[in-house]
């Protein structure tokens, strides 16, 4: 008989509603592979970010039977500066080989008890220095989209959510089951971790002091072995500044940006052609029919036979 995972939600006064549903929507529609329960840390209403108040069903005794624990995040005004006695009690019932799983804010949460000591994480751009400050002991990367490190894995604002949550389904039961759940939620099914978060910056002017003039020729050259001088050639300016100025625009170097590009045309021709693998390749640009399956399973974690497998099953 197949085993259930029981996923356990942790919901906080001042909790986003958006993110608090994050997990029962992903792994709600992972297949009956897992149970996902919301409690809060003492049984009673909660008040969240919007106007209005949510009861939940079980109270923090819940955290105890927790395969994964979900903590959703709060608005910036709920982070305490020192962990609330009754949280620090609820977190406490987590058992030691328990996954735990932060959103956004509430890695200020697992830091504040200690959990995030001796590891990697992550959290919104937009505080980083506010939890560098308070937590400088703590490896933090704020470029990232999540951090999985061991039994903790922390994510960023908002969207990056639903990507922590597919990655878990996706190292618990494989890429094939993530597709399917990404599909059925109508989200892309993999965002690499090492994305980067949105930073704000800037709009650049539509002119030549921008890059997006030559990210759209790339696109519609896509097929050909373009380089960097050549890049930096089209937007005429000197490799140093195209690096930088493509960098400060997209948040990825050219090279990466290419490559995320080169894959999700594939991605389509797989789902939509049925053009042989080499074919793919040759029309994105990668060199060969081994060069398109090592970069495509690097992205998702599948070849392009079970990619396709995988969406031309699913009902149009």
């Amino acid at each position: 008989m197949r085993r259930v995972e029981r996923v356990v939600v942790l919901a906080l006064d001042g909790v986003y509603p958006f993110e608090l549903g994050i997990p029962s929507r992903v792994f709600g529609a992972a297949d009956g592979r897992y149970e996902v329960l919301t409690c809060s840390v003492d049984g009673r209403p909660v008040r969240t970010a919007s106007d209005f108040t949510i009861t939940v069903e079980h109270g923090p005794e819940a955290l105890a039977t927790a395969d994964t624990v979900v903590i959703a995040s709060v608005m910036s005004s709920y982070i305490p500066a020192e962990l609330p006695a009754e949280v620090a009690a609820a977190l406490a019932r987590i058992r030691p080989d328990a996954r735990i799983v932060s959103i956004c804010t509430a890695a200020f949460l697992l830091a504040a008890a200690g959990l995030l000591d001796g590891r990697k994480a992550t959290t919104h751009w937009q505080l980083a220095g506010l939890f560098r400050r308070r937590y400088p002991h703590i490896d933090l990367d704020p470029d990232v989209l999540f951090v999985h490190d061991g039994r903790v894995l922390t994510s960023a604002g908002a969207a990056s959510g639903v990507d922590v949550c597919l990655h878990v389904v996706r190292s618990d039961h494989g890429s094939e089951l993530a597709n399917s759940v990404a599909r059925n939620c109508v989200v892309p099914p993999f965002r690499d971790g090492g994305q980067a978060q949105y930073i704000e910056q800037p709009v650049p002017a539509g002119d030549a002091t921008g890059t997006a003039a030559t990210r759209e020729w790339a696109l519609e050259n896509l097929d050909r072995p373009l380089t960097l001088t050549e890049l930096a050639g089209h937007a005429r300016m000197s490799l140093r500044t195209f690096a930088r100025r493509f960098h400060d625009e997209v948040g990825l170097s050219p090279g990466r940006w290419l490559i995320q590009q080169r894959v999700a045309r594939a991605r389509h021709l797989l789902e939509s052609s049925d053009l042989s693998v080499d074919q793919i390749a040759g029309r994105v640009g990668f060199a060969t029919g081994a060069s398109l399956r090592q970069h495509l399973h690097a992205a998702i974690g599948v070849s392009p036979q079970a990619y396709r497998r995988t969406f031309r099953a699913t009902p149009r």
